[in-house]
């Protein structure tokens, strides 16, 4: 793909990552030009294909590598370190604000940080808790469903969705995916439909909205109720084909967030949200999250006792503002290493909805025809991770067995257990980090 300037979308990223204020200016420190970088980063955009003819060429191509090396810093799949030095200043500046007043629990910093979401997100009420499966619990509880009621969600998913719904003794009923997104399939979900289905959870799995145009219409259609899973895809938007757009999360009856230190809007510990546009699902929650009660004393419900604390509402107040910014850099490194791989027959890269904005909480590759956990093991021997997000389904956990699901019942979601792998993908990536994993990744397709 190429810019408006004829430069390849992969050299624009890699520009943005090595001199933008995102990512930092080490290029410059090192005393490479962009272009240098750029090779180094991009080298063959096909496995196997030579650096270039000459053995000049090769050895400088090593000295470069190993020039970068012995300065690099350690690679994580999240930085929240460097993360931290850049906004530390103002974090600091927060927390000691919150120990200085004393309100630890339900102070001014958790409702600044509720309305600052409102804002963000454009959505009518943000009921903060404590983590993001409370908020996915606080959600079913809130909509009444009742034991054996069934709720529809993907298999290829991290446990937590099918976890709440069956601790509150409803039916987890499991659905394939879209083989491209990774999202549940809504003709899936359709097919999947009784008279006791009352509920779908549709994950918005690794950055990326799931498509909630059709999936809203079969919840009219059958009368359900919508629970988005948000924990990873906050900020990105979803365009509906009448051009309206909107967050993930603000789309359904309600959306659950979790605010876990990795994802994209995470605290310095554990946290959640729940969004609503409903006033009687808002006030149901807000009672359901603080034990059942509105007034003090006084419980007017079964509830549970699930609160974000004033310090990581302050935390979560300063990284709100750096949201969008740090989603460009997700975006800039997920177009670097697009670049890099494009062309492999070895390395599928993510696909982009049309329909949604990506915000990349992960940069999963498809592998095709590789020892996966063998190119794991290399990546790690040369100071890489990679992680491979999920490597069982739910419907194959030992926890969930269910006669209703055989092996080979989930094909697309079996096979992308299977297959996946994922590369480091954070904000505060640098230039000689993303260097090496893209030559370590090469070097180990190439042999």
């Amino acid at each position: 793909m190429k810019t408006n300037s004829g430069r390849s979308a992969g050299a624009e990223a890699i520009s943005k990552i090595t001199s933008g204020n995102l990512i930092g200016q080490t290029h410059r420190k090192m005393g490479i030009e962009e272009g240098g970088i750029t090779h180094l980063i991009l080298g063959a955009n096909a496995e196997g294909e030579q650096e270039r003819s000459a053995e000049g060429d090769k050895s400088l191509h090593g000295a470069k590598i190993a020039h970068y090396l012995r300065r690099m810093n350690a690679i994580h799949m999240v930085d929240l370190k460097s993360q931290y030095d850049r906004i530390q200043s103002e974090i600091d500046e927060a927390v000691l604000r919150v120990i200085r007043s004393t309100a630890f629990i339900n102070g001014p910093e958790v409702k600044g940080f509720q309305e600052e979401l409102e804002h963000y997100l454009g959505v009518k009420h943000v009921i903060p808790c404590a983590n993001g499966t409370d908020a996915l619990q606080i959600a079913m509880m809130a909509l009444g469903l009742e034991p054996g009621d069934e709720v529809i969600t993907a298999s290829f998913t991290y446990i937590a969705t099918a976890e709440v719904i069956a601790l509150l003794r409803l039916k987890p009923v499991l659905v394939e995916v879209n083989p491209k997104t990774f999202n549940i399939d809504p003709e899936a979900i359709e097919k999947a439909i009784t008279p006791k289905t009352k509920a779908i959870v549709p994950v918005h799995l690794f950055g990326q909205c799931a498509d909630m145009e059709p999936i809203l219409a079969i919840a009219k259609k059958h009368n359900l109720f919508v629970v988005e899973d948000t924990a990873q895809a906050i900020g990105a938007k979803y365009t509906f084909s009448d051009g309206t757009v909107k967050r993930a999360g603000t789309m359904g009856h309600i959306g659950a967030t979790s605010f876990f230190p990795s994802k994209n809007l995470g605290c310095y510990g554990d946290g959640g949200a729940l969004f609503t546009n409903d006033d009687e699902l808002a006030k149901s929650m807000r009672m359901i999250a603080n034990h059942g009660q509105t007034v003090r004393y006084y419980h007017d419900s079964i509830g549970v006792n699930s609160r974000l604390d004033s310090l990581q509402a302050a935390i979560l107040r300063i990284k709100l503002r750096h949201l969008d910014a740090y989603s460009a850099a997700r975006n800039a490194l997920a177009n670097a290493y697009d670049e890099a791989f494009a062309g492999s027959s070895k390395l599928a890269t993510p696909y982009r909805d049309p329909k949604s904005t990506h915000v990349f909480h992960q940069y999963t590759l498809i592998s095709e025809g590789i020892d996966r956990f063998g190119m794991q093991e290399f990546l790690a021997s040369k100071n890489v991770p990679s992680m491979v997000y999920y490597p069982v389904p739910v419907h194959l956990q030992k926890a969930y067995t269910d006669p209703r699901y055989q092996p080979g019942d989930f094909p697309i979601t079996e096979f992308l257990c299977q297959r996946v792998i994922s590369l480091p993908m954070h904000t505060e990536m640098q230039a000689d980090q993303l260097a090496h994993v893209v030559a370590c990744v090469k070097e180990f397709l190439a042999r």
